[in-house]
């Protein structure tokens, strides 16, 4: 019996082979199958509306997001569209070029977060044991600070610099995702194609990567929309509190808070900012239950027929060499 799984060339090559060719990448299967959802079609709309505002809106505005034009919180008329906020800048101006510098960030944030995290949790749970358990305790202490006080304590002790923004919200990401991750792959490590890539002496990197991360690529994508979703109202929290970028930059966040007291005079220096963030997060949110909807069971297919056919592959091959 122990002769069956004795390693030979040919398996390790078979299963190079294997794993580059034939396997629809798991990514573009989830997406793809959220897009041609309502629910997904409505939520992709409304984020990449308010996406294309941000990216093209510098590109569009006006006047320049610093310009004084009018007087303060003058009302809507031809030349402002948007009347002007609390100095007498373009209200419209500074709204479109005031979305992009937040994308941007709240992407990094995320990206960081959601890789850092999605590593850590599926080492974990590969590796198990005492490894798991360590790892897991420390995430247990991360997790235990709420994170918008440990960005602020960050920030509000170095200052309010793009990196540390960046930062202080991906080290609030990552502990939750690799919490949510570890649990997604324990259940993954007890499959038979990964027991079987590890009988076959494939190198443990190259085992977690290619059959263990794309079969949690559902609750990972799942994690990424609720995070960018976290990532835009943390960094925008942190402006309006004063913990963001200093004026005069034309953040949304900014804009809310200086412009509240002028609510009563000129409302659309408020809630233009403020509903380009709803909606942003409303169409994140959306898209993202519509990939929870129909995400299980889509990447798990192509790992189970590869390594079954591996598996007889192998089995036929020492068969015929007996």
């Amino acid at each position: 019996m122990t002769s069956d799984f004795t390693l030979s060339a040919d398996a390790v090559t078979l299963a190079s082979a294997g794993s580059s060719r034939g396997v629809e990448h798991p990514h573009g299967s989830v997406l793809r199958a959220a897009a041609r959802t309502r629910r997904g079609q409505v939520g992709g709309a409304l984020a990449l509306l308010v996406i294309l505002i941000a990216a093209l809106g510098p590109l569009m505005a006006p006047q320049g997001s610093g310009a004084f034009v009018t007087t303060p919180f003058q009302t809507p008329s031809s030349g402002t569209l948007l009347g002007g906020d609390v100095l007498g800048r373009d209200v419209l101006s500074r709204v479109l070029d005031g979305g992009w510098e937040l994308l941007l960030m709240a992407a990094a944030a995320t990206a960081i977060g959601v890789v850092v995290g999605a590593v850590t949790g599926v080492f974990a749970a590969y590796k198990g044991g005492l490894t798991d358990t360590l790892m897991m305790r420390v995430v247990d202490v991360l997790l235990a600070f709420p994170q918008l006080v440990l960005a602020l304590l960050l920030v509000s002790v170095i200052g309010p610099k793009v990196w540390l923004i960046v930062f202080a919200v991906a080290l609030g990401h990552a502990p939750q995702v690799a919490r949510v991750i570890r649990s997604a792959a324990l259940d993954v490590c007890e499959r038979d194609f990964v027991k079987a890539a590890d009988l076959i002496a494939l190198p443990p990197w190259r085992v977690m990567r290619r059959e263990i991360m794309p079969n949690v690529t559902s609750p990972l994508m799942v994690e990424s929309g609720l995070r960018f979703t976290y990532s835009i109202i943390i960094i925008a929290g942190l402006a309006f509190l004063g913990f963001g970028l200093p004026p005069p930059a034309p953040s949304w966040g900014v804009m809310i808070n200086e412009n509240r007291i002028g609510l009563t005079a000129n409302p659309w220096s408020v809630l233009v900012p403020a509903s380009l963030l709803a909606v942003l997060t409303v169409g994140v949110n959306t898209f993202t239950d519509a990939v929870a909807r129909v995400g299980l069971g889509v990447v798990e297919r192509p790992r189970r027929r590869r390594f079954g056919g591996l598996i007889r592959s192998h089995a036929a091959r020492r068969a015929s060499g007996d």
